[in-house]
């Protein structure tokens, strides 16, 4: 029972996480000292869909799973919680690609709004 509790913890957490990389961004204009925590962890996010390197966290859970006599699986977190409901055909290298870039792409423009802000209001 305690191994299934802790592996939805690890879930939770998990999802959490890949939300902040997402959208922490959009966060960091709210919060600007937030990017201190954002950018570490959105480099890591980035990292882990261009390399297609598994988060440790998903074994974590599998092998918490399993103590608690739940079955594991295999790939990622996202190929088996986010995949199935947003790519119900599959998780290609080429999505996980487009993924990365997205993040990427989300958070540059969120930073590049932060930096404006900040250049505006800096004394000349």
């Amino acid at each position: 029972m305690i191994y299934r509790v802790l592996a939805d913890l690890v879930l939770v957490i998990h999802l959490a996480f890949v939300l902040f990389v997402v959208l922490g961004g959009l966060f960091v204009l709210r919060w600007p000292r937030l990017a201190w925590l954002h950018i570490p962890a959105a480099v890591w996010g980035v990292l882990i869909e261009y390399t297609g390197w598994i988060c440790p966290l998903t074994p974590l859970e599998n092998s918490l799973r399993v103590k608690g006599g739940e079955a594991g699986y295999s790939g990622g977190f996202i190929q088996h919680y986010i995949q199935p409901v947003l790519y119900p055909a599959g998780l290609t290298r080429s999505t996980q690609l487009v993924l990365g870039s997205a993040v990427l792409v989300l958070n540059f423009a969120a930073y590049a709004i932060v930096w404006s802000r900040s250049r505006n209001h800096s004394p000349q």
